[in-house]
């Protein structure tokens, strides 16, 4: 005959820790339990997420939860017009002390990055995060390095219309999994 676990002692299960996450996350980002189920899908889905909305709705907060919910690294970045390629993925220095070189990760080096008003950097600098996205890992100076697992870019991007921003190239576009938008 089959005995049934009570709730307290039986092995959590995969269902038990999203609904944790969730739970968590929705205790700074309140109202909005679908978009949080999304985000959370596209991050256990290997994804990433491309957020269309106006200013001041939670994006960073959510990004920024969602990072200390899974005790994950978070890292953003402000694109500009004047932001750099190395400015995303790191760069290579000169160690004057003991005459090497060192590799100075980037923000792209945490779990979690909130790529902020994505469209307002050149395309050169929105390609940086190309072979982040599909390949998991960067290439500075020839050297491939892995990004930390797991590994989400939560974008966010200003309407086209809005002076200073480029059209994402349909490359770019294609890497995010999810693309949500409050149209």
């Amino acid at each position: 005959m089959a005995t049934t676990q009570s709730v307290a002692t039986r092995e959590a299960t995969f269902a038990d820790y999203f609904g944790r996450v969730i739970d968590n996350i929705e205790r700074v980002i309140q109202g909005k339990r679908d978009v949080v189920e999304l985000v959370l899908l596209c991050l256990v889905s290997e994804g990433h997420l491309l957020l269309e909305d106006v200013p001041g709705v939670g994006k960073t907060s959510l990004a920024k939860s969602l990072a200390t919910s899974l005790d994950a690294s978070f890292g953003r970045v402000q694109f500009t017009p004047d932001l750099l390629p190395s400015d995303v993925v790191g760069l290579t220095v000169w160690n004057r002390s003991d005459g090497t070189f060192t590799f100075r990760p980037g923000p792209i080096f945490n779990n979690v990055v909130l790529a902020d008003e994505i469209n307002r950097a050149s395309p050169k600098t929105q390609a940086a995060l190309l072979e982040a996205m599909a390949e998991n890992q960067v290439t500075v100076d020839s050297t491939p390095y892995l990004v930390p697992r797991p590994f989400i870019v939560l974008a966010t991007q200003n309407p086209v219309e809005q002076e200073g921003t480029y059209n994402l190239p349909e490359a770019q576009i294609d890497r995010f999994m999810i693309r949500m938008s409050n149209d």
